[in-house]
């Protein structure tokens, strides 16, 4: 591989064929580089396939398009202006210098949104700052999402988004040296879904060996059983009149099938006496415990020692469910009796509403419903991921986020998504408008960014984020990051208590 450098930006040789990058502010930049074919016609619902050779210099100056997928909570605003077609499955290179001999170490950036919805376009992943910072390599990939990705479907692998993931990571494995990354030092990093895609990695006996380091930020508990997947899926097919195959399937326009999804979302709180706790979430999506692709959920592989050789660091914000109170304009508007559902439903134990009264015996209705939501849906599930990590023989940091946004009056507290572009530094774009809303960007926040890139780029040169890894005998200290950042003992012990022992299940199908 070699590299040349022109009057209109750098060249790299990949394995498919030369790019050229753009030169950007001590950056060379490159975008929409294929890691595989197109998924669509006899590849549609199928595994990835290799990128085919191409002829030429490619021009690797704008973002793939998006994978099909329903609007999401920023509207037509989050994919505007960004490329039409087939092509989703491409990744970008943020390099400080594309010199094969310079082997940096390289951050994979892995977008959540609930399975359904996530482009690597996004203003808000801008990888700039964070290259810069760390004076690194980062790459950020699209993947499958929805029913394209996830979906369980007759005729076609189960969790396809899950190995795009993985046919990203090889692409990295086979070409990033080209781009002055060093393939033996990839850190994968990623957030809600792209955080449970991280932990699944983890799990995966066909990931194995593609990274070295993981960095999952606010853990989703959601891995769905087989039956679960297959009888959801068969419900999303009825919506569109089919069978849940990829032969029916692949008859329908992608781009059109995302209906399904927005459809049965809107109505799933009728199927929860077959649905249990998937019902309430409103996302028909997760990655699915298949037997195949993912063996085993990523508590059970991690702590059987799947990923001991593997450096991870994990954490959560206090209050993640906030945002979705925010959003749903419920803010102290939850009713006693909606809390007292929201504890019998989500609550480790059958008897998780006594457990949960008694262990915030001054919570409000609404803080207990946002609690339990918090604690089951990202916060217990992220801490039990360092605690596998560890009974597995491996090492883990963990770190909770606890300032508040300025957004909103102050109202959405350390939310689900804060953390997005703290790390990156775009406090305008995507979710920043909304968290830093009407009160600019305080510096706090800016120091908070620091202390973030920092300590995640340490973690991918070194293992070391620059805090003690989690240990239950030395005090189960993590790094709480706020204005005053510090290392103490992990700040939700109570809810702890009410969790020790849940193994978080893959979620089975009732009836």
């Amino acid at each position: 591989m070699t590299t040349a450098e022109g009057l209109e930006g750098l060249v790299v040789r990949t394995t498919a064929g030369a790019v050229r990058g753009r030169a950007e502010d001590g950056l060379t930049v490159f975008r929409g580089i294929p890691f595989a074919e197109p998924p669509v016609g006899e590849a549609r619902f199928q595994a990835p396939r290799p990128a085919r050779a191409w002829e030429g210099t490619r021009e690797a100056y704008a973002f793939g398009p998006p994978p099909p997928q329903d609007l999401g909570i920023q509207g037509a605003a989050g994919v505007r202006g960004l490329p039409t077609g087939d092509d989703w499955l491409t990744v970008n290179v943020w390099s400080p210098d594309a010199d094969p001999a310079a082997g940096r170490p390289v951050m994979v950036w892995i977008y959540g949104g609930a399975y359904k919805i996530g482009h690597t376009g996004s203003p808000g992943y801008d990888a700039q700052h964070l290259a810069r910072a760390g004076d690194l390599v980062v790459v950020s990939l699209n993947y499958r999402v929805g029913m394209e990705g996830f979906v369980s479907l007759e005729g076609a692998p189960a969790n396809r988004g899950l190995l795009d993931q993985v046919a990203a990571l090889e692409w990295v494995r086979e070409n990033i040296t080209a781009f002055g990354g060093d393939p033996g030092q990839v850190t994968v990093f990623g957030e809600s879904a792209g955080a449970g895609s991280i932990a699944a990695l983890l799990a995966m006996p066909g990931a194995r060996g593609l990274f070295r380091r993981a960095i999952a930020q606010s853990v989703p508990g959601t891995y769905f059983s087989d039956d679960l997947a297959r009888d959801i899926a068969a419900e999303l097919a009825a919506e569109m009149g089919l069978r849940p195959t990829a032969a029916d399937l692949s008859t329908v326009d992608p781009r059109r099938l995302t209906s399904a999804g927005e459809t049965l979302g809107a109505k799933m709180r009728l199927y929860e006496d077959r649905w249990g706790r998937v019902a309430p979430t409103v996302t028909p999506f997760s990655p699915v415990v298949d037997g195949e692709v993912l063996t085993r959920t990523p508590w059970e592989a991690l702590a059987a020692g799947a990923a001991r050789d593997v450096e991870l660091l994990v954490g959560h914000n206090r209050d993640e469910y906030r945002l979705f109170l925010v959003l749903g304009e419920q803010l102290g508007r939850i009713t006693d009796e909606q809390a007292s559902w929201a504890l019998r439903t989500f609550g480790p134990d059958p008897d998780g509403e006594r457990s949960y009264r008694a262990a915030f015996p001054d919570a409000t209705a609404t803080e207990l419903y946002e609690r339990v939501w918090t604690d089951w849906l990202f916060g217990m599930p992220s801490l039990r991921l360092a605690e596998a990590q560890v009974a597995g023989g491996g090492r883990a940091h963990l770190y909770e986020l606890t300032w508040p946004a300025p957004g909103a009056g102050g109202g959405l507290g350390a939310c689900h998504g804060l953390d997005i572009p703290l790390l990156f530094g775009t406090y305008d774009a995507d979710l920043g408008k909304l968290l830093f809303a009407g009160s600019g960007v305080p510096p706090e926040a800016r120091a908070l960014t620091a202390r973030f890139q920092s300590a995640w780029t340490g973690f991918a040169r070194t293992g070391d984020p620059g805090w003690p890894a989690y240990d239950e005998g030395t005090g189960r200290l993590a790094q709480v990051l706020d204005a005053e950042p510090e290392v103490r003992a992990y700040p939700e012990e109570t809810a702890r208590r009410l969790w020790e022992g849940y193994g978080f299940p893959a979620l089975p199908l009732l009836k």
